[in-house]
């Protein structure tokens, strides 16, 4: 978490927004991920969401899902997740790593082995789409037992009451969902979403980031003007499925919106 807290205490003093790419582990290829993570650094990513691939992720759209059973049929399950992180950090020590998926995978492991093996290869943080926040306290100690954030999402249907709840519990960062609906829906619309980001922000002890429906830079500048950094995921799943050269995909994808939030 400290580099979770380091990034997002440099990105305040500096007046930046932060932007946070997304990429399922384990596509296009094994052997691309790492150098995929490495180009989205160079191209000005602030943080780094690595999705865990799942059989049933509840949320995402298509792309996801499909990039989701891709990487498993190749064999990406959480033990190559972990493995992946552990390589990208023998040369990035810095820059923040948060696991998103699932809880299954998680449980499989259980909570603790699970926190032990994700904090010794270099994850700060874990955002689990399905684990209820009332149903965490468990994971979130073992989590932070080890030093990890349990990242938590807040969404325009999200009751006061749970609300109040999850600015009080959060840490790390607090994942706005935009609209009701999966990733990659074309829906989002920024002025709909821009009084829940003040309030949530206003609340909130730690940045507040907008994900879903985020696409190019201009999306993710009309959601930045509203919140403390964008998650961008699907659009650039997308870009990847088919590329060529990855790395040069992402590299050449993340800039303009980096550019965008400057």
């Amino acid at each position: 978490m400290r580099r979770l807290e380091a990034t997002f205490s440099a990105l305040q003093s500096a007046g930046r927004k932060a932007l946070v790419p997304f990429v399922t582990a384990g596509d296009p290829s094994l052997a691309a991920t790492v150098p995929v993570l490495h180009a989205l650094v160079a191209a000005g990513a602030d943080v780094l969401e690595l999705g865990v691939p799942f059989s049933d992720p509840m949320a995402d759209g298509p792309v996801i899902q499909r990039s989701s059973e891709r990487a498993l049929a190749r064999g990406a399950g959480m033990g190559y997740v972990l493995d992946t992180v552990r390589a990208f950090r023998t040369t990035d020590d810095r820059t923040p790593v948060v696991l998103m998926g699932y809880l299954n995978p998680v449980e499989i492991r259980g909570a603790e082995a699970f926190a032990r093996d994700a904090a010794a290869a270099g994850v700060d943080g874990v955002l689990l789409v399905d684990l209820p926040p009332e149903e965490a306290g468990d994971l979130r100690a073992a989590l932070a037992a080890h030093g990890l954030a349990l990242i938590l999402l807040a969404s325009p249907t999200t009751p006061e009451a749970r609300l109040q709840r999850l600015v009080d519990d959060a840490v790390g960062y607090l994942y706005f969902v935009s609209f009701a609906g999966v990733t990659g829906a074309d829906r989002l619309d920024a002025s709909a979403a821009a009084a829940r980001l003040d309030a949530l922000r206003a609340a909130s002890r730690v940045p507040v980031l907008a994900g879903f429906g985020i696409k190019d830079a201009a999306s993710a500048a009309a959601m930045a003007a509203h919140a403390d950094g964008v998650v961008v995921g699907s659009a650039l799943v997308a870009a990847l499925a088919d590329a060529a050269d990855p790395p040069a995909a992402a590299r050449a994808f993340l800039a303009p919106l980096r550019e965008a939030l400057r």
